[in-house]
């Protein structure tokens, strides 16, 4: 029974609301705080009690002992008050006992009356929350799953599913449900209650109420009654409405056109913003507030009077807009509560048009001047423009196409006169042709006229109705077309005979055509060289057959993005020994044509005669250094043979015979001789090497001649060869190197005293030219043949052609070597029996030296 335990009492009630429970556990908890307290109490005053019974019997039994005479000890006395006092303890805590328990047995009374009244209200609070027009979501903390109590009619709509339920986005309608969302967010984080009317997806209105306690945060559906949900769907009406309103006065605000809405008695009631900036107001309120009217008085008055036959106007109307007149498309609705109107700038819509007509007129125009025939009919099939090349291809009357004839009537005219063929369904070809007119996507015909031409006829049906023809004379090139197929298998069958490979590739890096030259010579399969073949793939190929590949140039030359595309050629040497020469050639489009010609056999007659040349030149260069070499030997030993003939020639050595003598003549001028051979040989290793240098100074032109006259005298004598010297025309001096200048006049008048007859003149001359000052010497001698004169520079070529006797072959090559280093030029004027003339010219002043050609 409940009064056997009193600490349970109350605990056995289940169900109820949170709020009864909370209750049960104050009260339990009140209980078990008093306990202890009431045990420490009751046990302090038992012990108390107990301490002075017990001092109480020993002082009683000890007096009782003393008057009986009795002699008791200490000892007996205090067991016996022991005793005593544990008897009166124990009776005491009996008594203090049954009043506890009849004090506990009250309060279990109380407790369980108490327990019976919180049954009962959380069977009312259960009863009312379970009913079916409500359901609670609360929510105890932040981060805990809501809880969820009660439930909604199923004509509200609402998912019975808890996590359905808590989606409210699909039971709720989109604005409905936007607007629970943020009125939640206010309300768990701002505590912000709020009652909304919200619609779920079959149309059933609920009120949505939210609440915030220190502890919870309470969102509550309520179905509503027929009255309230009548009440329900005006608010919602009510809010469609407002959000429509709003909508549309943002979007007229938004237009550019001036809107206004007038009350009953005609006074401005709205306007938009287009509206106030035509009547150069600040804002809408100011053009309200101010009454300032967009349309003038004579303007208004006619919508007035125009609202007696109805409702709606509809008119242009001019009105002044930033001091320039307009003319607006006016719309302007009355009623019996005010009215609304709307003005459309109309002047843009009338330029517009006159643009529309001048572009017409520049069309006609441009249309009349094109060669290809243009005529186009309206909806009605007339014939409302043509150009001159259709009145031209048809070779009709202009009076007849300015009628406006129809399509029809046009195309039995062109049958009557034999201008287009005649068909074998004449009336079924017409129809099918003029289906045009019902069609949608442009037709394309083909006529073949009676004359041979052939016509490409294209029907572009029109947005508006109507067609326009087009007529495109292909005749030209039709056969334009077939000459250059004919020409193309011409080139192809030329390109496959000829023996230079060709290979052309596109701006793709792929090969558009090549010959089987081209195969050949690079030992392809025909597999490699079919058409879009990428060059990567010829490249891969080719590289593995050559030494030194040049496809990778082929390649950017093909693929590359270079702004200017440069031509290009070069050679290469396959490993089999073949020798290629190619060219690389950018065509039009963006194409690039390499050829391929076997150069084998020229390439190797070429390294054969290099190599020739080379072992020449080594031979000659061989020749020079040792004449060079010799030279310098030879030097030393001869001006010992000179300087002991001439000493063996002074007296002071003895005297000589007639024959010794003579011999010792011929020494020295042998010697002599030879020295200036050597001295030449010296004279062009020093301009060979370049360390020659000229020492310019004033050259007097009569004392240089006379000195090489002197040298050359013996010579002239032995043979009575006079010397006649021509320096009228001559200036007085120039500036160059007099030793040499010398050296080359005294080896002109050798050469032409060697090659000059007996008894001859040989002429010396020297005249002033525009370049500077020109020596020339003339003999009167056997001349030199053409084949001569290209060797008669060249070193060590003696001549013998009429000569006195052979010579080194150095005295011209010395001369032309010393005049090219003043900066002169030699040539030479000869012929066979004509003589020789040898002409060299210096200039005033050199500027400096150079190196004389060999």
């Amino acid at each position: 029974m409940p009064g056997d335990n009193p600490l349970r009492a109350g605990q056995a009630v289940s169900g109820g609301h949170e709020d009864s429970g909370d209750r049960a556990v104050t009260l339990s908890n009140r209980q078990a705080l008093l306990r202890p307290w009431r045990r420490r109490t009751r046990g302090f005053f038992a012990a108390t009690s107990l301490s002075g019974l017990l001092f109480a019997d020993i002082a009683i039994a000890q007096g009782v002992a003393d008057r009986a005479g009795l002699s008791v000890g200490t000892v007996e006395v205090m067991q016996l008050a022991v005793f005593v006092g544990v008897l009166g303890a124990a009776l005491l805590s009996a008594i203090v006992m049954i009043r506890e328990r009849a004090r506990t047995a009250a309060e279990n009374v109380d407790l369980r009356a108490r327990v019976a009244d919180l049954n009962a209200a959380q069977q009312r609070s259960d009863a009312l929350l379970n009913l079916r027009d409500q359901r609670l979501v609360v929510w105890a903390r932040e981060k805990e799953k809501p809880e969820l109590l009660g439930s909604l009619p199923a004509e509200a709509g609402a998912p019975e599913d808890r996590s359905a339920f808590l989606a409210f986005g699909r039971w709720l309608m989109p604005r409905s449900a936007a607007a629970l969302d943020h009125a939640l967010t206010g309300l768990r984080e701002r505590g912000t209650a709020f009652d909304l009317v919200v619609e779920t997806r079959s149309g059933a209105p609920l009120e949505a109420q939210g609440r915030k306690s220190p502890f919870h945060v309470i969102l509550r559906f309520v179905s509503l009654s027929e009255t309230q949900r009548s009440q329900a769907r005006l608010r919602l009406e009510n809010q469609q409405l407002s959000a429509d309103h709003e909508t549309i006065l943002g979007l007229i605000d938004a237009l550019d056109m001036p809107f206004w809405i007038r009350t009953a008695d005609g006074r401005l009631q709205w306007v938009n913003r287009a509206y106030a900036q035509a009547v150069a107001a600040s804002d809408s309120e100011e053009a309200v507030r101010d009454g300032k009217e967009f349309l003038g008085s004579a303007a208004r008055e006619k919508i007035e009077q125009q609202r007696l036959a109805g409702p709606i106007f509809k008119q242009d109307l001019s009105t002044v807009i930033g001091g320039d007149r307009k003319v607006f498309a006016v719309t302007d609705f009355a009623s019996g509560d005010g009215s609304a109107g709307i003005a459309l700038d109309m002047s843009g819509a009338e330029g517009l048009r006159e643009v529309h007509e001048h572009t017409l007129r520049s069309h006609a125009d441009t249309l009349n001047q094109l060669t290809t025939a243009v005529a186009i009919f309206d909806a009605q099939e007339k014939l409302g423009f043509f150009n001159q090349a259709f009145q031209k291809l048809w070779d009709l009357d202009t009076a007849f196409l300015e009628s406006a004839p129809d399509n029809a009537l046009l195309l039995d005219r062109l049958r009557s006169e034999g201008k287009i063929a005649e068909q074998p369904e004449w009336r079924r070809w017409k129809e099918n042709l003029l289906g045009a007119y019902r069609a949608v996507e442009s037709q394309e015909h083909w006529w073949h006229l009676p004359d041979g031409r052939t016509l490409r006829v294209i029907a572009n049906p029109q947005p508006t109705g109507g067609v326009t023809w087009v007529f495109e004379n292909l005749t030209e090139r039709i056969d334009l077309e077939s000459r250059y197929n004919t020409a193309v298998r011409v080139q192809g069958e030329t390109l496959d005979n000829l023996t230079e490979g060709v290979v052309v590739f596109g701006p793709d890096g792929r090969i558009r055509l090549s010959n089987p030259a081209f195969t050949t010579l690079w030992g392809l399969s025909a597999q490699f060289v079919e058409p879009n073949t990428h060059i990567s793939v010829i490249r891969k190929q080719c590289d593995a057959v050559a030494k030194d590949s040049p496809w990778g140039g082929f390649v950017a030359a093909v693929t590359g993005f270079d702004d200017e595309r440069r031509d290009g050629q070069g050679q290469t040497e396959l490993n089999n020994g073949t020798v290629l020469r190619y060219a690389i050639v950018h065509l039009p489009n963006g194409q690039v044509m390499t050829t391929f010609v076997d150069v084998t056999d020229s390439v190797n007659v070429e390294r054969a005669l290099k190599d020739k040349n080379e072992a020449l030149e080594k031979a000659d260069q061989l020749k020079n250094d040792f004449v060079q070499h010799v030279s310098y030997e030879l030097r030393s030993p001869l001006t010992n043979i000179i300087g002991f003939a001439e000493l063996l020639s002074l007296p002071a050595t003895g005297p000589l015979a007639p024959r010794q003598r003579e011999y010792l003549g011929h020494i020295g001028s042998s010697s002599a001789v030879l020295l200036t051979i050597v001295n030449d040989i010296l004279d062009l290793a020093t301009v060979d090497a370049g360390i020659m240098e000229l020492e310019i100074a004033e050259v007097r032109v009569d004392q240089t001649i006379a000195a090489a006259a002197e040298l050359v005298s013996d010579r002239l004598e032995e043979h009575g060869i006079r010397l006649a010297i021509d320096a009228a025309e001559a200036p007085k001096a120039f500036h160059g190197d007099e030793t040499r200048i010398r050296q080359i006049l005294y080896n002109l008048l050798s050469n032409a005293a060697n090659y000059a007859p007996e008894q001859s003149t040989i002429s010396l001359s020297c005249r002033q030219a525009a370049a500077g000052v020109e020596f020339s010497v003339h003999d009167d001698g056997p001349g030199m043949p053409p084949e001569i004169l290209d060797t008669v520079f060249k070193r060590f070529e003696p001549r013998t052609n009429g000569g006195r006797r052979r010579g080194a072959g150095l005295g011209l090559s010395i001369v032309k070597s010393f005049v090219e280093l003043h900066g002169g030029t030699v040539r030479i004027v000869s012929g066979r029996d004509q003589g020789t003339t040898v002409i060299c010219q210096f200039p005033l002043a050199p500027s400096g030296t150079r190196a004389a050609a060999e």
